[in-house]
Order: C-alpha cells, then structure tokens, then sequence
C-alpha cells in the first residue's frame, strides 16, 4: 500500500475508534453522575432526583403545592423549615 492510502485507512479507523468512545460514555455518564462525589464535580446535595422515578413525581408534587400556596403561608413554611433543621444564614462553612 502507498504511504497516503495508509495514512487514509488509519484516519479511517482512528475516527470510527473515537465515535464508538462517544456513545459508550454518552449512556456512561447519565448514570455515573449519580454516583460521583459533590467534591470530585458530582451532583450537589440540593439536586433534584433524576426524572422517571417514584422520588422525582413526589418532588414535582411538593414543588407544585408549595407553587400553589399564598405567599405569606409560604414563607411561614420555610422559616419553620429553617428553623427546624437549626441552620443559619451566619454559620455558613467557608
């Protein structure tokens, strides 16, 4: 085989090789993030579960009802919710 018909067949393989990386970290990586540390660039603590599941339709039912609720109920609703958990805006870790 002459050398451009070489170098041809191997940019060839070299990008079907990349293609197939694409789309087995593409499915990888839905489910990996799940499992990630907050620290290593994982989903944070306040995240909201992953869509399909029994939590998520709990999730969008609470967030719905608290949506519907006047406004003045539902600050009362946090500050108890504040104040039940003991957290502060003044002791925030820095």
């Amino acid at each position: 085989m002459s050398k451009p018909v070489r170098s041809l067949v191997f940019l060839l393989a070299l990008a079907a090789g990349l293609s197939g990386c694409g789309t087995v970290n593409e499915k990888l990586s839905a489910g990996m993030g799940d499992y990630v540390p907050q620290w290593a660039g994982g989903l944070p603590a306040d995240a909201p579960p992953r869509a399909g599941t029994p939590q998520y339709d709990a999730y969008m039912k609470e967030r719905e009802r608290k949506r519907l609720l006047p406004a003045a109920d539902r600050e009362k609703e946090e500050q108890a919710q504040k104040g039940a958990t003991g957290s502060a805006p003044g002791n925030a870790v820095r």
